[in-house]
């Protein structure tokens, strides 16, 4: 999925843009930028230091995720300005009952807290009628860390209870577009970010990995929806969603129809022949919600069922849920690459305490959860839901005091990031090259 920096610019004409996407992106993005100072990098002058509005607090889009609020972003209200719908407890049983067993921790928990369409998915599902899934990363890099696990861990869990087949876009043509990358260096990544997500343990036989680079030139089905997108949204609904400006590549301009494509069906002709009517399902985080806005918008002009989403939260930097990671910060996070000894001095070190200033005090006031990125770690990689509750009444009680609760996260990220290792030594080229080679899938529905 795309992770670019876009500059942004309220002023462009937004007009024949759907009133939702309009009335979000407006809301999401809240601020003008200078030529030369991105969003994230705010302007001078502009309002963002402590005098700043409760609406400029939060700032989400595809490319930036800011909040002053320790507790990370308000997601109510994020879903309020999306325009999307809440995963309330009747849909989480929902799922439990057409699936038949306990939904993931990821849904429990609300880190996956807000949808579009799921319920119209699992009438589909429930009536046999077939889906697929669709999400994606943008190799920007080689290393990628715990973060960029948790769209593709949900993932793999809704192929397994679901059963069906899954389309994953690694989107080096963007990343091309977008950095200071080589097209080799693009497409080196995109194989490299290949092996950690084929390590989450996906099914050959239901997945197919796909590099935009190498695929859209030997797929005619998926350009050809590729173009029906770009002559259905013009260049005043791009910039109004997007940002874009006069002085970008007419490659950035173009790139959301293809991050768009693989939501129909028939871009993957291999897999579902020249079928229109498969609804695809798209698990991500929620920065990326406005290409899909866009999408949903297009897709029945152009004859095509809309994309189902499920959005994540996002997940923290380890100095807290208000700053951002960073790829070129080491200590921003815990990466698939770091030793057991390098997870555990970046914890001790880097990880942002809800502690209190002195262990007595801790004693007699106890932490805060809400705000300690140790605790926010384990509520995404702790399965037993008894010992997280446990564990959140001691530290909030004081009963437990911060250095036991970063070795909790350390015991448990020790040997998740060692086994993943394990599994990603595992992928060589051979078994990328299958993954990537266009085929048939094998999945029950007619």
């Amino acid at each position: 999925m795309a992770d670019v920096s876009v500059l942004k610019n309220r002023n462009v004409a937004q007009d024949g843009i759907d009133p939702a996407v309009k009335m979000s992106c407006r809301a999401a993005v809240g601020e003008n930028c200078k030529a030369d100072c991105p969003p994230g990098n705010p302007a001078p002058g502009s309002n963002h230091g402590p005098e700043a509005t409760e609406a400029e607090e939060d700032f989400v889009d595809p490319w930036t995720v800011q909040t002053s609020n320790a507790k990370g972003i308000d997601y109510d209200k994020l879903i309020v300005r999306f325009g999307s719908s809440k995963i309330d407890k009747e849909l989480i049983n929902r799922i439990e009952r057409a699936i038949g067993q306990k939904p993931h921790h990821f849904l429990r928990r609300g880190i996956f807290f807000s949808h579009r369409d799921m319920t119209q998915v699992l009438d589909a599902y429930e009536n046999k009628k077939p889906f697929y899934l669709y999400t994606g990363r943008g190799p920007s890099s080689e290393a990628m860390h715990l973060g960029h696990l948790i769209p593709f861990i949900f993932t793999k869990w809704l192929q397994d209870v679901f059963n069906v087949p899954l389309v994953i876009q690694m989107t080096d043509d963007e990343k091309y577009l977008w950095k200071d990358l080589t097209l080799d260096q693009a497409y080196g990544y995109a194989v490299e970010n290949a092996k950690d997500i084929i390590a989450c343990g996906f099914d050959i036989n239901k997945t197919f990995i796909f590099s935009d680079l190498d695929y859209m030139g030997a797929s005619p089905g998926f350009y050809k929806n590729v173009v029906k997108i770009q002559k259905h949204v013009t260049f005043n609904q791009v910039k109004g969603i997007f940002g874009f400006t006069d002085s970008d590549s007419i490659g950035k301009i173009s790139f959301p129809a293809i991050q768009a494509a693989p939501s129909f069906s028939n871009s993957f002709p291999q897999i579902f022949q020249d079928r229109t009517d498969v609804q695809c399902l798209i698990p991500c985080a929620i920065d990326q919600d406005p290409y899909f806005r866009m999408t949903r918008d297009v897709a029945p002009r152009i004859g095509y069922p809309k994309p189902a989403l499920l959005h994540s939260t996002f997940f923290p930097a380890l100095q807290g849920a208000q700053t951002k990671m960073s790829a070129s910060d080491p200590n921003s996070s815990i990466f698939l690459t770091d030793t057991a000894k390098q997870i555990k001095t970046k914890v001790n070190k880097h990880a942002f305490s809800g502690g209190r200033a002195t262990v007595e005090e801790h004693r007699e006031l106890g932490g805060d959860c809400d705000v300690d990125v140790s605790f926010m770690y384990l509520t995404f990689f702790l399965e037993d839901d008894d010992r997280l509750e446990q564990i959140r009444k001691d530290y909030s009680s004081g009963a437990m005091l911060t250095g036991e609760l970063k070795k909790a996260l350390i015991d448990v990220l020790q040997p998740l990031v060692a086994e993943h290792q394990a599994r990603r030594k595992e992928v060589t080229d051979e078994v990328v090259k299958e993954f990537m080679r266009p085929r048939k899938l094998i999945f029950d529905f007619q």
